[in-house]
């Protein structure tokens, strides 16, 4: 038994010609066709009967179809006007799918809900233009989410799985490490989808992670990575006085009270101590 119904070039084509429907470049709607992936992406996702799912960008159901088979009630976020009715077709058929007509970026969370309550996990083939904003936004504002597993572009998922010292780790690597950890990944080849992507895809599984801190020095270590990766070819001393306007001196007499050395770059300091320096501008009502 295939994981989806949908999960193959055929039945993607005959959904499409069913409903007189073509891809949109403008919305990065590239719709998987590997039944394998589809698989995987649902075993990464580790859900127990009853988990309430959230996705984004459904597009015809492929995954849908597969969440619903493993016994996820689901909420669905579709932008796209002309994709609604395969979508509520689907949920007709299953009882368990919410379908809500939005844009992911701006929806109230509040609305997000599935017959089973509040979202535990995100299991997403995301539309890649907002991935990585959606994916830190919903962990920052539903607590209840405890996972995410998504599909996303090769370099978003370095992006989010980045380690202090490298090229890809940077402010948005900060601020989604304050919530959630990468526990695993897989890549996925260009011919998985219909149309072909013109980038490389992986799949990444983040897990939720608690560090005790309070929303006022998440939000601030969030500020201090901002103005730390200001510019970032530049010693921190330099960078951080640069984004927070103060001045390299004061930016030093701060990052000294932190306990991170100066000439140090943003690229080579730790989460931990990006929440240390939150709390020193916090201190300072900066």
């Amino acid at each position: 038994m295939p994981h989806s119904r949908l999960a193959s070039p055929s039945a993607t084509i005959s959904v499409l010609k069913r409903h007189g429907l073509y891809t949109r470049k403008s919305l990065g709607q590239h719709f998987l066709i590997d039944d394998n992936v589809v698989g995987r992406i649902v075993d990464l996702a580790n859900l127990e009967q009853g988990d309430a799912v959230l996705e984004v960008g459904p597009g015809i159901g492929t995954l849908t179809d597969a969440l619903l088979a493993s016994g996820s009630p689901v909420v669905a976020v579709e932008y796209d006007t002309r994709l609604l009715p395969v979508l509520e077709e689907l949920a007709l058929e299953s009882g368990v799918l919410t379908v809500v007509h939005a844009d992911a970026v701006g929806v109230d969370v509040d609305r997000l809900l599935t017959p089973a309550g509040a979202p535990v996990a995100l299991v997403a083939n995301l539309p890649y233009a907002v991935a990585a904003t959606v994916v830190l936004r919903f962990f920052q504002e539903m607590p209840a989410l405890t996972r995410a597993v998504v599909m996303v572009q090769s370099e978003v998922a370095d992006r989010m799985s980045a380690v202090p010292g490298t090229k890809a780790y940077g402010a948005y690597t900060v601020k989604l490490r304050l919530y959630a950890s990468p526990a695993a990944r897989f890549p996925v080849p260009r011919s998985c989808f219909l149309p072909p992507p013109r980038v490389d895809s992986a799949v990444i599984r983040l897990d939720r992670v608690d560090r005790g801190l309070d929303p006022e020095s998440l939000a601030a270590a969030a500020r201090a990575a901002d103005a730390a990766f200001t510019q970032r070819r530049k010693t921190l001393r330099n960078s951080l006085g640069a984004g927070l306007g103060t001045g390299p001196a004061e930016a030093g007499e701060i990052l000294e009270k932190a306990g991170i050395e100066g000439s140090l770059r943003a690229e080579n300091v730790g989460v931990d101590e990006y929440v240390r320096l939150g709390d020193v501008l916090r201190e300072r009502g900066l």
